[in-house]
């Protein structure tokens, strides 16, 4: 069993110390700081709030902010207005589960309350197991469990660790796409398609995920074409890539298919309660009774993309504007880590790269000992997954998304750190830690560590090294300010 591995249970341990800092610094830093008065998705309120409701929100209130807000109306009261379709049902969905195990309390407690705490506690559940997948992936694919343990650690000061303790989706899309990615790691390949499918419908950049599919069915598909009929081996694999991107793209066509129901065609509306009315007619927002939309009669009907334009203003280049400096700013250290990842790994790998990974150098064939690490010849997929998503998202969305949009996505974001930790770190080398056999209080003199390197780096910091100063200082700004920011519906969204 998991618990077992020494490494798996530090990690856990602490994923759990910081998630528990993390809902008390949130529930700290609304107390104090007044909300800023953004202009936000802030739906009335039905019912009154009771006593403990009103202690609910004071204590998980920071949690429902900007976009938490929309998962929350949506778990509670379906999807009403048009733009409420921008956010996937997987997560409401969970939500609305968790509730359930809440029943017995909603004599005390409002819906809302309900559907607060089961966000709080759910993304509390699905951030420790996600730390753990991602360790558990590590230690497959890097083939190095120190490297492995560091990025696990890393991934629980996230810089996005704010968006994967609110009731976002972050915590739920990292959890199945890093299981996903391991079952595939494994040979698992229907286990990994099923979790992949399921994350589509949590975040609609899961259909990205595809590319690892099919990237190891041209792996399989090349391996045996010298052995096995060349002519059924490629039906094979054309079926193949069918059958995945069929899985994946299921979730988002249906989802689409719902909306068209929705609003365009006849008598699908449902009752609106008249607050919520009122509420579309002050902030123009549509409702299904209203006149169809222009999207309706599109020859393919996607709503998605006609939101984010419409709504959002997304779209190839439309970021590019002078006033979005400062959010440019914000995404720069994630998009410069990216970056610096990929290129690092390109000049050490170029053969690797120019054959996609499919086919190594024969001069591996006299190397005695392969990269491990992040230089491993099995990183490539994960690091073309993490650039597409970073060239997407640095092009063609709201940039100040990537921390969040990379930061739940990709396990580039933790094993380059990691790597970099590892490489330029004296400390780490000198204190030997073995994160598979941590040291305990009767270790011999001289030998005696932290469990957790990354506590026992944050306690030299004085003595570090400046890229160890420049990786956690990132993270660890990030994870602070990202709680103080949004918590009170400052820009960070």
């Amino acid at each position: 069993m998991w618990p077992q591995d020494p490494s798996r249970k530090e990690v856990l341990r602490f994923a759990v110390s910081c998630r528990i800092l993390t809902l008390i610094l949130q529930a700290l830093f609304n107390a104090i700081i007044p909300d800023h008065h953004a202009e936000a998705f802030s739906p009335p309120r039905l019912a009154p709030l009771g006593f403990v409701d009103q202690l609910v929100e004071g204590l998980l209130g920071g949690l429902s902010r900007w976009d938490a807000e929309h998962f929350l109306f949506i778990a509670e009261h379906g999807y009403l207005y048009e733009h409420n379709f921008a956010f996937f049902p997987g997560f409401p969905l969970a939500l609305l589960v968790g509730t359930e195990l809440l029943r017995p309390l909603r004599g005390l407690l409002s819906l809302r309350s309900c559907l607060l705490i089961s966000a709080a506690s759910l993304n509390f559940l699905f951030f420790m197991l996600a730390a753990v997948a991602l360790h558990d992936l590590g230690c497959l694919v890097l083939h190095c469990p120190r490297q492995a343990f560091y990025a696990a650690l890393l991934f629980c000061l996230s810089p996005a660790n704010v968006f994967l303790a609110a009731g976002y989706s972050e915590a739920l899309f990292a959890l199945l796409t890093f299981s996903a990615m391991g079952q595939l790691e494994r040979g698992r390949v229907w286990t990994s398609g099923l979790l992949f499918a399921i994350a589509t419908g949590v975040r609609s950049n899961g259909l990205v995920n595809v590319g690892f599919l099919m990237h190891s069915q041209c792996q399989g598909f090349f391996s045996s074409l010298t052995m096995l009929n060349p002519l059924r081996q490629l039906l094979k694999l054309m079926a193949s890539l069918f059958l995945s991107v069929f899985t994946l793209g299921l979730p988002f066509a249906l989802f689409q298919y719902y909306a068209y129901t929705q609003f365009c065609l006849p008598g699908s509306a449902r009752p609106i309660p008249e607050p919520l009315i009122q509420l579309a007619v002050d902030k123009d927002y549509r409702i299904a009774e209203g006149n169809e939309p222009p999207w309706c009669f599109w020859d393919v009907p996607l709503m998605y993309s006609y939101i984010q334009d419409v709504y959002w203003n997304v779209g190839f280049l439309k970021y590019y504007e002078l006033r979005q400096v400062p959010n440019f700013l914000l995404a720069t250290p994630v998009a410069i880590l990216v970056a610096w990842a990929t290129w690092t790994y390109v000049t050490t790998h170029p053969w690797l790269c120019l054959t996609l990974g499919l086919q190594r150098s024969k001069n591996n064939k006299t190397l005695k000992k392969p990269d491990l690490g992040f230089l491993s010849p099995q990183v490539f997929v994960y690091l073309v997954h993490a650039a597409v998503l970073l060239l997407f998202g640095g092009l063609c969305m709201h940039v100040q998304v990537l921390t969040r949009f990379l930061g739940s996505s990709t396990p580039i974001v933790y094993w380059f750190p990691a790597h970099l930790l590892q490489d330029q770190e004296p400390l780490l080398r000198s204190l030997k830690t073995v994160p598979s056999k941590p040291l305990t209080e009767d270790s011999p003199p001289g030998q005696k560590v932290p469990r957790n390197p990354i506590m026992g780096l944050l306690y030299h910091w004085k003595i570090c090294s400046p890229v160890t100063r420049y990786i956690l200082g990132y993270f660890l700004t990030y994870w602070l300010l990202g709680l103080l920011l949004h918590c009170n519906f400052l820009p960070w969204t």
